[in-house]
């Protein structure tokens, strides 16, 4: 069994439940993926199906030896041999391996919000807003005096807000659509539109 398979974010809808309630979710297009290099408990998925031109001669040649068509993406994640058994290179993998109601981990970038101060970045309350301060927005001392007398590595600062790898947990699957091989997860999921995310079973009980 594999532990998840990557997809594309596509954006956000809503969808009705039996009782007639409003439940909003992501919908993630789930191309199949390809199997690729076959280790102990661990394969190689291929996502993301490219002009050939776009890669490589080691790359392509790479994939070749696998049977795998052009792909952009490549990522190796667990499998659960003692289920399955071992899977062959070259074979599709997809959203049959999700039914509705199950539970997974998604993991993808986020948004990246550029250079952004302190208290847009950290929630930092800010100084005092009358007319007569000088500090509405800095962050304030950053040292102490003469020990140690230098600032602390990891201290809050100004500096880049997003574009990190964030991981939204315990999401259901509320509805899927073989035919167009999209999943509807309730909720939001990281990222901007056409984000490739990571799909990551949870084993529950």
């Amino acid at each position: 069994m594999i532990e998840g398979i990557l997809g594309k974010k596509l954006g956000m809808t809503r969808l009705f439940d039996d009782k007639g309630a409003s439940v909003g979710v992501t919908l993630i297009y789930c191309e199949p993926c390809y199997i690729g290099d076959v280790k102990e408990g661990k394969v190689q998925i291929g996502f993301g199906e490219i002009k050939e031109n776009k890669l490589n001669k080691s790359i392509r040649g790479y994939l070749e030896s696998k049977n795998i068509p052009p792909v952009k993406y490549l990522k190796e994640v667990k499998w659960d041999s003692s289920k399955d058994g071992a899977p062959k290179a070259g074979t599709k993998i997809g959203i049959e391996i999700f039914k509705n109601g199950d539970i997974v981990d998604i993991k993808g970038k986020s948004k990246g919000k550029g250079f952004a101060g302190v208290m847009k970045r950290w929630g930092f309350s800010g100084g005092p807003a009358g007319h007569g301060s000088r500090s509405h927005r800095i962050p304030g001392s950053i040292g102490q005096s003469s020990d140690p007398s230098r600032v602390w590595p990891g201290l809050k600062m100004a500096g880049r807000k997003g574009g990190e790898s964030v991981i939204s947990k315990n999401l259901e699957i509320v509805d899927k659509d073989p035919a167009k091989n999209l999943i509807a997860v309730k909720g939001s999921v990281p990222g901007a539109g056409k984000n490739v995310v990571f799909i990551k079973k949870v084993q529950t009980g």
